[in-house]
């Protein structure tokens, strides 16, 4: 102030930080939770039980659950975690936080945790969107989804240059007609299904982003650690000096195209992509590393389209297991199960095929597994609405990798393909039920020499095997089947379920 000496400033400070002094205890932070630890929550069976949040530094932290206790002191930056001892599942029970507060968390259940994650045919809700669109018989299966033991999280969509430690949400919920509309189809039926196999209750975290590529969800270690990240990090800045608009424009024709070609009004894009949804990282940061504290089961995937464009694509069979094993990494839960679908047929410019034989050779993954949905998908648009085959198809896979069930879940994949005279004799896993052509003769099949030209390929099975071949081939040395965007592919096992495309080429 005009005229305020020195002396005059000193003590009006002095006053003020005497002030705060005394005013200290009414203003101290009180015990706090993440967002995913509240009501009606589910709780991993069978692992350590962890709470965890912030309070005062050197507070003093106690949790009480089923008739056990587990104290903490805050640390200097107030942090504070409890584990508990592991328990079957059940409830629904109540859980306490006491310190200088009392939080009181009810209706908590036990059973199993999944992560629910990827673009936008995981984030594809049971209702109706503004696209016009919604899962297949949505009104139907909206208003029979009452099921008090499947619990639902949605995470709201957010970015971050670094590691975040919560997540915006809304509140955990029982599944009803009412709290399931918005939520993620295929996360639905996958945990509906489980949940009728298994009996015990079943929780679902929905964090996904349409539109997103899958270095966006894997973390900056890993990123950098697979060389990756100078490459991303440049198409991050293009992205948004100038792609956003370009990939919004070309999004949309793809899309008229498709309602001219249904006979549908063509529509305007509803979808603008946000360029720092596509930096490396930023969505690991905001929507996956918040849960990494958090017990789990395993999680569901659906991606993939996103990095389908001709110079991304040669990417994905290194940037896809990078990011499988980063997130087991982070977890700190050694391998659990990580499922993910294999993108649809769809009619587009991208390179679909070469996406889908990354996903396919991720399988060498330990406890990996892929829905095949090449025979589910819309020719004329990117979202199928038959969620539920694929949902049940991840749901198989669950079942036999996490729950111990001795059922096929998956249909033929390519073991091994070798000259046969002047045919190639393709083998495969999971035909021990048989294989079967669905229809008159088998499609999709195609050959080369050692000039790597394929040609289409006659194609019969042959006992347990497949013998391709084509006049214009003489000598074939490799073989490949739905190597195209939306192909024509016919090959099932006997348990009903579709042989993945592949090349033995590579």
């Amino acid at each position: 102030m005009p005229g305020e000496t020195y002396v005059h400033r000193c003590w009006k400070y002095s006053y003020l930080i005497i002030g705060l002094i005394f005013l200290s205890p009414l203003i101290q932070a009180e015990v706090t939770l993440p967002n995913v630890l509240a009501d009606h929550m589910v709780i991993q069976r069978n692992k350590p039980v962890h709470m965890w949040g912030n309070a005062d530094p050197g507070e003093k932290v106690v949790v009480s659950f089923r008739g056990q206790q587990g104290s903490a002191t805050a640390d200097d930056l107030g942090r504070w975690s409890v584990y508990l001892s592991p328990g079957d599942a059940g409830g629904p029970f109540t859980l306490t936080v006491q310190g200088k507060n009392a939080i009181t968390l009810n209706d908590v259940l036990v059973g199993d945790l999944w992560i629910a994650s990827g673009q936008s045919n995981m984030e594809f809700p049971m209702s109706k969107t503004d696209w016009g669109l919604g899962t297949k018989n949505s009104e139907e299966e909206i208003a029979a989804a009452n099921y008090p033991q499947l619990r639902l999280f949605h995470v709201e969509e957010a970015t971050s240059d670094y590691p975040m430690t919560d997540v915006a949400a809304k509140t955990w919920t029982a599944c009803t007609p009412q709290s399931v509309g918005g939520f993620s189809a295929v996360a639905y039926f996958f945990g509906r299904d489980l949940l009728q196999k298994v009996k015990v209750p079943i929780g679902l975290i929905e964090t996904d982003w349409g539109g997103t590529p899958a270095e966006s969800w894997t973390s900056l270690q890993a990123l950098s650690s697979n060389s990756l990240m100078p490459v991303f990090a440049a198409r991050a800045h293009m992205m948004r000096d100038e792609s956003a608009t370009l990939l919004e424009q070309k999004y949309e024709k793809q899309q008229q195209a498709a309602d001219i070609a249904a006979g549908r009004p063509a529509r305007k894009s509803a979808w603008h992509p946000d360029p720092n949804s596509w930096a490396p990282s930023a969505l690991f940061n905001a929507m996956i590393a918040p849960f990494t504290p958090l017990p789990i089961r395993g999680a569901i995937w659906y991606q993939g389209e996103s990095n389908a464009d001709p110079d991304r694509a040669p990417l994905y069979s290194t940037l896809f297991p990078a990011m499988i094993e980063d997130w087991r990494s982070q977890w700190a839960q050694g391998d659990f199960p990580f499922l993910f679908v294999q993108i649809a047929n769809y009619i587009t410019d991208a390179d679909s095929p070469t996406v889908r034989d990354a996903q396919r050779k991720t399988l060498a993954l330990a406890n990996t597994g892929m829905a095949v949905t090449i025979d589910i998908g819309d020719p004329n648009n990117i979202h199928p609405v038959d969620k539920q085959d694929v949902g049940y198809r991840l749901a198989l896979w669950a079942r036999v990798l996490s729950y111990g069930e001795h059922i096929e879940d998956s249909g033929p994949l390519f073991r091994q393909g070798v000259p046969d005279g002047n045919k190639m004799r393709v083998w495969f896993d999971h035909s021990n039920s048989g294989i079967v052509v669905r229809g008159d003769q088998l499609h999709g099949f195609e050959v080369a020499g050692t000039d790597g030209k394929f040609a289409p390929a006659t194609a019969k099975i042959d006992g347990d095997s497949i013998l391709a071949w084509s006049d214009a081939v003489p000598s074939p040395v490799y073989v490949r089947y739905g190597w195209a965007a939306n192909p024509q592919c016919n090959l099932y096992n006997r348990d009903g379920l579709p042989a993945s495309p592949f090349t033995s080429q590579h």
